[in-house]
């Protein structure tokens, strides 16, 4: 019999081909009270659901049915069959899956934070310490490593009653493995399998087993920044060595592993938030994120309202696509938006060239250096002739010729690929070092990495310098050296260049991101069985790593919310938020406004938000700015989305909307964000509670620019007792002489209620267009 051919063959397959293709995870949101009794549960009726589509080709199946987070479930279907579901009576919503993307030792000091019990100085410590132990963090990410001696749980009560989660049980990790200190540890990974055309668990790479136990670090390095225990004489191979501890060390741990090699599934990440609210958490912690999309659209915006509305405080990292503006992911009001700064600690390196400079950079190589013999320094130098020199100058992957490198330090340009790629890309070629040297895109801002081999990374002045030198010098050569760890570095807090900014894309009304905190070189956990680089030629253990991102921002600051928690249990999740925000300050250790690492300017709200985070001060903020979840569903109102849309997002069935704000930003936010548009002038009301002491009163302090007029009444707020609400009104009144031809910048203001006691700051941002 004679063989088909293979271009044959493929035809015939082509129809199977394309329906396994087309097959997607969809998120389908159902209408929840509209149950038949003839089903026993909503998981029976979301099946039968699935079964009603006429299909001729394999059933759908189902992935997640969501039953805290959302009403609805997901499930693998073909395009076809989502739009047959779009039309069902039963089904309110059908969206496509989103996939999202990732996003210490000197810290708690930096932040104020006691060194024993991570409580604040000046105040009784024992009973916070107590109190604290009943908080539960819940960290989405990419698992955990529960060997690590971060989540030793020495010293720590019985898990409280109240809880009812679990640790999972997996081919690579015992139900054993978890303790006092980490009491939960689940994986969500059906998402990413159909995602990936069904995988199985694991035969074929290990990595991607469906297990808790974390492979790639971030999740380990994110929990024990929020919540880690005590380790003594904690270091990065000897880089930043003191006692590492996270910021509430007595807090309990609960990981979901969301994320896997590929990302973050929505419908997987909706499942972690979902079971963290039935498991009982307080504090939940996603350093992830992806493009702003309406909220409705968003799984995390929905899961956080969930939370939310049961009282569990959500904190986000804003992410790291700064510092282009408006490049914000997490932007709901309800969610804390976490932007990332500087420490005072530094990691300086030297490269001292054949004409007698020595330059500053940083560095966080911790092999054997390289001695004080000038060795030749070389550029942009090609392996042969049809390699750009583009690829050369960024030391892409095959772009350096050994016979060019072999024995030398090599410039390389920062972009593109990953900054300790190309140390290793220079290794593989027989280089000695490398300079890692910012080009214009990221400008003055320098991140301390582990590289393979002496490196030194330099920010975009001393960068050119360098390249001068080397096209100027006939035999140019330098010599790299490391300065080990410094502390009380000034100016810090400096806001990082990668940190994402504002305005907010999705509702420029609310002033995003909320504030910042430690995520430029912070050191926290990691596992054992990665190199702390990340490349698959990184064989070096470390119990600790230093790595940078709002990533690590965002666990400073739910650790922080859990002690806040701790401290006042009956405070909502927005009045954790507020007393975080009005108490953050905005100058550096200089006295000196907060600067902006990309190009060393003044920072502004839509950078830092309402400032750098002051614990100490957020655990007495005097008054917060609260809101409940009726006063979210206004706000949603306020945005003319469809009935449809705002259940999709808050899960009540009868929304109508008789409340409505007249605008977005009159939600009562502890900050401000005025758009004129077309409007001369904006009113918004706000309320403040009371959670200091009483009686007391407060008189107000405006500042903004000339072009703007701000009027405050009343102008003093007198509280007779603790818990008492009084309302301002601020009317914002635009003196600009605007033409259609003529664009006035954004500006930035404040208004500040303030007695003997306390400052309760709100910034203001002032914009003429909307995005």
């Amino acid at each position: 019999m004679a063989s088909v051919p293979t271009f044959l063959l493929l035809l015939l397959l082509l129809p199977c081909l394309s329906s396994v293709i087309a097959k997607k995870t969809y998120i389908v949101h159902m209408k929840h009270h509209h149950k038949p009794s003839i089903y026993p549960t909503h998981h029976d009726w979301y099946s039968a659901n699935l079964q009603s589509l006429s299909t001729s080709t394999k059933s759908p199946s189902l992935i997640y049915a969501y039953t805290n987070a959302y009403n609805g479930y997901a499930a693998s279907l073909d395009p076809q069959q989502a739009e047959e579901l779009r039309r069902s009576d039963a089904v309110l919503g059908v969206y496509e899956d989103t996939l999202y993307a990732l996003h210490t030792t000197r810290t708690p000091h930096f932040l104020g934070l006691d060194t024993q019990y991570g409580l604040w100085e000046g105040h009784s410590t024992l009973q916070l310490d107590h109190a604290s132990q009943d908080v539960i963090i819940g960290i989405l990410d990419t698992g955990v490593w529960p060997e690590a001696k971060s989540f030793d749980d020495s010293g720590m009560t019985e898990i409280p009653t109240r809880w009812r989660g679990e640790c999972e049980s997996a081919p690579d990790f015992s139900p054993s493995l978890c303790n006092r200190k980490l009491i939960g540890a689940r994986s969500f990974s059906n998402g990413f399998r159909t995602a990936s055309g069904g995988a199985s668990n694991g035969t074929k790479n290990d990595k991607e087993i469906a297990s808790p136990r974390d492979r790639e670090g971030h999740g380990t390095h994110t929990a024990s920044t929020a919540a880690g225990s005590h380790v003594s004489n904690g270091s990065f191979f000897g880089y930043a060595s003191g006692t590492a501890r996270g910021m509430a060390p007595q807090a309990r741990i609960s990981i979901y592993k969301v994320c896997w090699s590929t990302g973050c599934f929505g419908s997987d990440v909706l499942a972690g938030i979902d079971r963290a609210i039935q498991d009982g958490v307080d504090v939940l912690s996603l350093s992830l994120g992806g493009s702003s999309t309406p909220y409705y659209r968003d799984p995390i915006a929905v899961g956080g309202f969930a939370a939310m509305e049961r009282g569990i405080f959500v904190s986000c990292s804003a992410g790291n696509s700064g510092p282009e503006t408006a490049t914000l992911s997490n932007v709901a009001p309800w969610i804390m938006t976490v932007g990332a700064g500087t420490l005072d600690r530094d990691f300086p390196a030297y490269v001292s060239l054949g004409n007698n400079k020595r330059l500053a950079g940083v560095s966080l190589y911790s092999g054997k250096g390289m001695g004080d013999k000038p060795v030749g320094l070389v550029y942009a130098k090609g392996s042969d002739s049809n390699t750009s020199s583009s690829n050369s100058t960024l030391c892409m992957p095959g772009s350096l010729d050994p016979e060019v490198v072999r024995g030398k330090v090599v410039l390389c340009d920062r972009g593109i690929n990953p900054r300790v790629e190309k140390g290793a890309v220079v290794r593989d070629a027989g280089g000695v070092g490398m300079i890692l040297a910012n080009t214009a895109a990221s400008s003055e801002e320098v991140v301390a990495d582990s590289h393979l081999l002496p490196a030194v990374e330099v920010g975009r002045t001393v960068g050119d310098k360098i390249r001068e030198y080397v096209h100027s010098d006939p035999n140019p050569t330098a010599i790299l050296s490391f300065g080990g760890t410094v502390l009380n570095v000034k100016p810090s807090p400096v806001v990082a260049a990668f940190s994402s900014r504002g305005p907010n894309p999705v509702t420029p009304q609310i002033l995003k991101p909320d504030i910042i905190g430690p995520g430029v070189n912070i050191l926290a956990a990691w596992p054992d069985a990665i190199g702390p680089s990340g490349l698959s030629q990184d064989n070096r253990k470390t119990q600790f790593n230093i790595i940078s991102g709002t990533s690590m921002s965002c666990p400073h600051i739910s650790g922080l919310g859990a002690l806040l928690k701790a401290a006042h249990p009956d405070w909502s999740p927005s009045a954790i938020k507020s007393a975080l925000m009005t108490t953050a300050y905005i100058h550096d250790n200089t006295m000196s406004p907060l600067k902006d690492a990309a190009g060393g300017s003044y920072s502004n709200p839509w950078a830092h938000g309402a400032g750098h985070v002051d614990p100490q001060k957020a655990f007495s903020p005097g008054l917060v700015y609260d809101a409940s979840p009726a006063d979210y569903i206004a706000f949603l109102c306020s945005l003319d989305y469809t009935p449809q849309q705002i259940q999709f997002i808050t899960n009540h069935p009868n929304v109508t909307c008789s409340r409505k704000l007249g605008d977005p930003g009159q939600l009562n936010y502890p900050s401000f964000s005025v758009v004129f548009g077309s409007k001369r002038v904006v009113r918004y009301t706000r309320t403040l509670t009371n959670v200091g002491s009483a009686p007391c009163a407060y008189k107000v302090r405006v500042t903004g620019p000339s072009i703007v007029g701000i009027t405050v009444k009343p102008t003093r707020l007198v509280f007779g007792k603790v818990g008492q609400r009084r309302r301002y009104r601020v009317t914002f009144v635009s003196l600009s002489k605007k033409t259609s031809n003529v664009t006035v910048s954004p500006a930035f203001g404040s208004i500040v209620w303030r007695n003997e006691h306390n400052q309760v700051r709100s910034p203001v941002a002032f914009a003429w267009t909307k995005l």
